[in-house]
């Protein structure tokens, strides 16, 4: 049997295995700790030093990866949030249920993967910042928001075309579904003020209580 060049490499010298090993995941700590700093502090706030000291590297190393804090920041974007929509857009091709049952569980999977996650300050940081920075704001218009919107209108299409949902005016009735998950972005990375000092929020019932108002409101009915 022979034993793998890399392998015997690997053995003959683990310091520089480990180095090499080291190297290959620096761009993902980076992107983690920026991910952790920009929502903490906010993006004007950080700084790449910061970023790096987080990450266990010094600024040239960051800047080795990512030539400024702005494609360090789209980066954070692609990975935490607009590489999701390939992934969700295939698991809707073969979704055999009820288009009901798609959108409870695009909801629902929104919050497993995005809404519970550090990621969905990603979004009140752009709504906080994002005048200041249009390119930005537009950088992540074209990553999340469209892509996001037209998920939900490709829902909203196949409720309609299927029979099981009222004819609606798509382009606003996609905020509709979308209004819930902002809030709870929103919810938790603001002080709660518009919430009720002595209730408990429950973001998953939360979620599946606005889920189905809004289905009761597509639904289609017997004309009068």
């Amino acid at each position: 049997m022979v034993t793998p060049r890399r392998f015997l490499s690997d053995k003959l010298c683990p310091v520089r295995a480990k180095r090499e090993r080291r190297k290959e995941a620096r761009p993902g700590e980076l992107i983690a700790a920026a991910l952790d700093l920009f929502v903490e502090k906010g993006f004007a706030a950080t700084r790449a030093e910061e970023v790096a000291a987080r990450a266990g590297v010094s600024k040239g190393t960051l800047f080795l990866y990512f030539k400024n804090k702005e494609e360090l920041f789209k980066a954070v974007v692609t990975e935490n949030l607009s590489g999701r929509f390939t992934e969700w857009n295939k698991e809707f091709e073969v979704f055999e249920g009820s288009t009901s049952d798609m959108l409870r569980y695009c909801m629902r999977v929104w919050w497993e993967r995005v809404g519970s996650t550090k990621a969905s300050g990603l979004t009140k940081l752009l709504m906080s910042e994002g005048s200041n920075f249009p390119t930005l704001a537009e950088f992540y218009r074209q990553e999340v928001v469209r892509p996001g919107h037209a998920l939900v209108r490709r829902i909203l299409h196949r409720g309609i075309d299927s029979g099981e949902f009222a004819p609606v005016d798509v382009d606003h009735a996609i905020y509709a579904v979308i209004a819930p998950m902002m809030f709870l972005m929103l919810w938790q990375h603001s002080t709660p003020m518009c919430i009720d000092g002595q209730a408990v929020l429950d973001p998953e019932t939360f979620i599946a209580v606005q889920t189905e108002i809004v289905l009761r409101g597509l639904s289609a009915r017997p004309s009068a």
